[in-house]
């Protein structure tokens, strides 16, 4: 099964069980290209895991915990039921990249997972989009500019996801998606439309699985 042929075109692909294939601690172990891939990436205490988990409609896929940064790895997920050989092989894969912007970790190690974020950004032709998860109660900070411009340089394509949108007054929240869409009008890797989620309220996970079906589509 190519990437782009059946299996990217409905939901049905998020009904099925997906499991967990491997961490990559370095560029060296990535799996070889085949499936498209679209990634996760976000601050640390963004909610990136429990996101990923409703996403794919279970409790514990990607690890949860409640010391931020805990995810040191690229963890790929991919849905149960192909062997992986030419002409079986996974539709899509989603990728959990190690958060960023706080970790209780020694510095050279968190600089080791940025050398791999970054070189797997920029050398990974089956990566189609990134997902950047933006927490609704603070907006885009500092580090996630960073990230914002590291994509635009490296020209991948990303997508902004608001989560914990149930944390927010519903006045607040149009305000933050206004401020949110201007502020990345002008990026040349940005796609303009805005997501808004909330894992625990199970609120616009369809909408980010429609985006990910056309991200990868095509």
């Amino acid at each position: 099964m190519s990437a782009s042929g059946k299996g990217l075109s409905d939901r049905r692909l998020f009904e099925r069980p997906w499991v967990f294939i491997r961490g990559v601690p370095e560029m060296r172990f990535l799996p070889p290209e085949g499936p498209a891939e679209i990634a996760f990436a976000g601050r640390s205490n963004v909610g990136k895991s429990s996101l990923i988990n409703a996403f794919l409609r279970r409790k514990d896929l990607a690890r949860t915990s409640n010391t931020p940064g805990r995810t040191q790895e690229l963890n790929y997920f991919v849905p149960d039921g192909y062997s992986g050989e030419d002409g079986d092989i996974p539709p899509l894969a989603l990728v959990d990249m190690p958060g960023y912007g706080f970790a209780k970790a020694p510095k050279e190690k968190v600089e080791r997972w940025t050398r791999l974020v970054f070189a797997y950004l920029r050398g990974r032709a089956s990566l189609r989009r990134v997902f950047v998860l933006i927490d609704s109660r603070h907006g885009i900070k500092p580090n996630d500019e960073e990230v914002l411009g590291l994509l635009d340089k490296a020209a991948v394509s990303y997508q902004v996801v608001l989560t914990k949108c149930d944390k927010i007054s519903a006045r607040d929240l149009r305000q933050r998606i206004e401020d949110t869409a201007e502020k990345i009008r002008k990026r040349p890797a940005a796609f303009p439309d805005v997501l808004v989620t909330s894992s625990e309220k199970a609120i616009g996970l369809d909408e980010l699985r429609d985006a990910v079906l056309s991200a990868t589509s095509g």
